[in-house]
């Protein structure tokens, strides 16, 4: 500006220049009490993509930017009326050098993904510098605060940049006042803009920058969640997997593993049958092929994914009642079996654990109650629950024994499975009780190897209890065992008395595993 104060360029620059510290890119943080305001200065990447911030995607848009305030700013400076042409040349010169300054040095600064705080601050006091001795000596060049004032929030710490953006505005008045001698009038209105502006730049770059760290934030938020809701659908599916493994650990056990079993003993039996008593031995070997037939139904039965056979077209009380009278017939001991209540349609997978922990009940009272121990099953439905008992007159144990196998545990998780309960009652020469509660209310009726059904969950990644999980985990992480490892030491008894024993004591002291006989074993359907 001339020292009369006619140029337009003396106020209209700073009036400007705050305006332009809006929407840069990798600006700093916003605030020295913040826990990023001694961080390292901000990062800008001219990598477009999804997932980058707007003032992130690219740097030609300032490239052009600052090439229009520089060339706006020399033509303002040489139309200006005052001071004379030598001097406004001289002016445009020495602005002139802040063109290759900042393209050698201040450009890959501002690309740059890590900034150094030295590197920083030297550049930013060189073009301070090669600014002032323009603007010093014509007014009109102080229009490039709308340049410098960005590069000071882009570049330095929220405090270093209120520095700059102080001497950018104000340093440059000054210079001109003592070398021109303005009017007092024109002074105080030089003056008076270049504070307000200097007020506007702080406040304007300052909020601008909060604005970008809160974006930021949101992002980063933003990203957790995702990440978050990856590692829950991952943790889901890894649940339903382990808890749809310990289903089939259970079912496993429950027929195949009681099949393998019984054909061991029977094989046994008959290696010293085989010269001694051929008729014997025949009746063994009947027996085990209906055995392995049976084994090798249930078999294909778990992997298409279907139920017991004894619900195919019959009721939840028949199977029961066919598995009691199975249970007389094989070991000659009495089996009563009572249904109390009003006996209706259940959904499929209470049904299938009811039966289930009936077989397991007698298959434990066939091995470990003794010859001929008599049973009593009762089978209630109460209004909002189905309740399942099995009570032996055997041998019984001690309940606080540590289990060895795998029959307690699973029963337990089965009935967990449907949000009910399995309790085992027992003393030494007293018997076993084997009751199961399980609520209706909390089971749909839908099919439990389908999609709402609790094995359905556990394919498709879905919630499941996690008491099924706790229950099954030592279940599930036990290694595979031989056939002769499952053997315990009251089925090694067992396999000796099949060798001296009759026909009919032969065939009642072999287990029974599938739970249903060559003429129940019809087309599977899932229940």
């Amino acid at each position: 500006m001339a020292p009369d104060g006619t140029a337009p360029g003396g106020t209209a620059p700073g009036a400007e220049a705050a305006a332009s510290g809006a929407g840069w890119p990798g600006a700093q943080e916003s605030s020295a009490e913040g826990p990023s305001a001694e961080g390292p200065s901000a990062e800008v990447s001219t990598v477009e993509g999804p997932g980058t911030h707007v003032w992130e995607r690219s740097f030609l848009a300032w490239d052009c930017y600052f090439a229009v305030v520089w060339i706006g700013t020399v033509l303002f400076a040489l139309d200006a009326e005052s001071p004379g042409l030598p001097v406004r040349l001289t002016g445009a010169g020495l602005f002139g050098l802040l063109v290759p300054y900042y393209v050698r040095a201040g450009r890959p600064l501002l690309k740059a993904q890590a900034v150094g705080e030295r590197e920083s601050v030297r550049y930013m006091a060189g073009l301070t510098l090669l600014f002032l001795l323009p603007a010093v000596l014509v007014g009109e060049t102080r229009l490039a605060t709308f340049a410098l004032v960005p590069q000071c929030f882009m570049l330095l710490r929220i405090r270093a940049a209120l520095f700059a953006v102080i001497v950018v505005n104000i340093a440059p008045v000054v210079g001109w006042a003592l070398l021109w001698r303005p009017a007092a009038h024109v002074l105080s209105y030089n003056s008076v803009f270049a504070v307000v502006t200097m007020a506007f730049s702080a406040m304007f770059g300052s909020w601008v920058i909060r604005i970008m760290e809160q974006s930021r934030e949101r992002a980063d938020l933003v990203a957790q969640l995702n990440a978050s809701r990856e590692e829950i659908a991952r943790l889901s599916t890894e649940r339903g997997a382990l808890a749809e493994r310990a289903r089939f650990s259970r079912e496993i056990h429950d027929t195949l593993a009681q099949g393998f079993t019984s054909l061991l003993m029977l094989v046994q039996a008959v290696e010293t049958e085989v010269g001694r008593d051929p008729e014997q031995a025949r009746r063994h070997l009947e027996l085990m092929a209906r055995t392995a037939r049976e084994n090798l139904a249930e078999a294909r039965a778990l992997v298409a994914g279907g139920g017991p056979a004894d619900l195919d077209g019959g009721s939840l009380p028949d199977a029961v009642r066919r598995s009691a009278a199975r249970y007389t017939e094989q070991t000659g001991a009495p089996a009563e079996a009572e249904v109390t209540g009003a006996v209706r349609g259940l959904p499929a997978a209470v049904e299938v654990v009811a039966l289930r922990t009936c077989q397991e009940a007698l298959a434990n009272a066939r091995r470990h109650a003794g010859p001929r121990a008599p049973v009593t099953l009762n089978l209630r439905y109460a209004p909002d629950a189905l309740l399942l008992s099995v009570r032996d007159r055997g041998r019984g144990f001690d309940p606080a024994r540590p289990a060895v196998g795998y029959g307690l545990p699973g029963l337990r998780a089965r009935a967990a499975e449907l949000g009910g309960t399995a309790e085992v009652r027992s003393a030494p020469g007293r018997g076993t009780t084997v009751s199961v509660h399980l609520p209706l209310e909390a089971v749909r009726p839908a099919d439990p190897a389908g999609p709402g059904g609790p094995a359905g969950a556990a394919r498709a990644g879905g919630p499941v209890g996690t008491e099924e999980v706790a229950e099954t985990a030592a279940l599930v992480a036990a290694p595979v065992r031989t056939a002769e490892e499952v053997l315990t030491a009251e089925e090694v008894r067992t396999a000796g008395e099949i060798r001296t024993a009759p026909p009919a004591a032969a065939a009642a002291a072999a287990p029974d595993t599938a739970g249903a006989t060559p003429g129940n074993r019809r087309t599977r359907r899932a229940p």
